[in-house]
């Protein structure tokens, strides 16, 4: 509880002073006469003590109404806090190239789990997967149900789509889940480790269609540096192969300084892991906190009380506590 004008509550220091005085007045009115101790026992002596009972509820009454006049008044804190999440949508190169073993257990699988690590600690965002290879297709619009979304991610396979690497494609599908989106911010990560070679729409114009819309993207080309171990199905079975690596490096780069994003390499499972948590870094979500007081009024209790007690207080001294003069 809290006091509207606490500094009135300095006339509570009256109540003592003007008991004091009641006293000291009343001790010099008292008659000299005195009655014998049998006066109680005729029934004179409750009512004898009754007499100060107007005055002790006048006095309380006093105290009541000054506090009254203080303004008493509940105060709750309440604090609002306000999420703002980010529209993410990430873009996963699903084109045969991902087979390679570079990666454990492959690239693909590499991808699903880190990028599984990463919908799963951002709780708060608005998440969407989009599939490419020589196509693209969403396979998950924008939602903030996260398990569908996880769900949706680990049923992707390598050969649903037309072999190939469009990540022009890729991009375009990304944007168009994005370009509605309200939030201020708004990115793509993109993984691939290829070279773009199917689609209509280039990379380079992918990438100034999401300049236009706001939206960064975040480019990764997963792959290690020279060859890389790749399995390839054989009349007697599965034969490994040294396959040498090749990712349009530059192209990459220029995506993403263009969109405002960052480019990233990862030849490694662990340095994979890295990125992800660099670009969840980059991108945290803000929280919006709003504190303010709710008041709710209490004078109106202690004047009531103040006023009951002034009723009686007139009531016993007009009637049971009545004094002649």
């Amino acid at each position: 509880m809290s006091f509207l004008y606490p500094k009135l509550l300095w006339l509570l220091l009256l109540v003592p002073l003007v008991a004091l005085i009641y006293i000291l007045v009343f001790q010099k009115k008292q008659a000299t006469l005195h009655l014998p101790s049998s006066y109680r026992l005729m029934g004179g002596g409750f009512r004898v003590y009754m007499r100060h009972a107007p005055f002790i509820l006048e006095l309380l009454a006093f105290a009541f109404i000054i506090v009254a006049l203080a303004r008493p008044r509940d105060t709750s804190s309440i604090n609002e806090k306000k999420i703002e999440g980010i529209d993410i949508m990430l873009a996963l190169d699903a084109s045969g190239s991902m087979m390679a073993m570079d990666l454990e257990p492959n690239r693909f699988e590499a991808a699903k789990t880190v990028a599984a690590d990463f919908i799963s600690k951002r709780p708060n965002d608005n998440i969407g997967l989009v599939v490419f290879a020589g196509e693209s297709f969403t396979r998950c619009p924008l939602t903030t149900d996260h398990t569908t979304l996880l769900n949706r991610l680990e049923g992707v396979e390598l050969g649903l789509l037309d072999d190939g690497t469009a990540i022009g494609m890729g991009i375009a599908s990304a944007c168009s889940r994005l370009k509605d989106s309200k939030t201020k911010s708004k990115i793509i990560v993109l993984l691939t480790d290829g070279t773009n070679n199917m689609g209509s729409i280039t990379p380079n114009t992918a990438a100034s269609i999401a300049s236009s819309l706001g939206i960064r993207i975040y480019t990764i080309a997963v792959g290690t540096y020279g060859e890389a171990t790749f399995p390839i199905q054989a009349a007697f079975g599965t034969v490994y192969e040294k396959v040498k690596v090749e990712i349009d490096e530059a192209s990459l780069k220029q995506i993403a300084n263009v969109t405002g994003g960052a480019y990233y390499r990862a030849t490694d499972n662990k340095s994979l892991e890295e990125i992800y948590k660099k670009i969840d870094e980059l991108e945290k979500s803000r929280l919006l906190t709003k504190s303010f007081e709710a008041y709710r009024e209490l004078y109106f209790a202690w004047a009531c009380i103040a006023f009951i007690l002034l009723i009686v207080a007139i009531v016993l001294r007009a009637t049971y506590c009545r004094t002649n003069p």
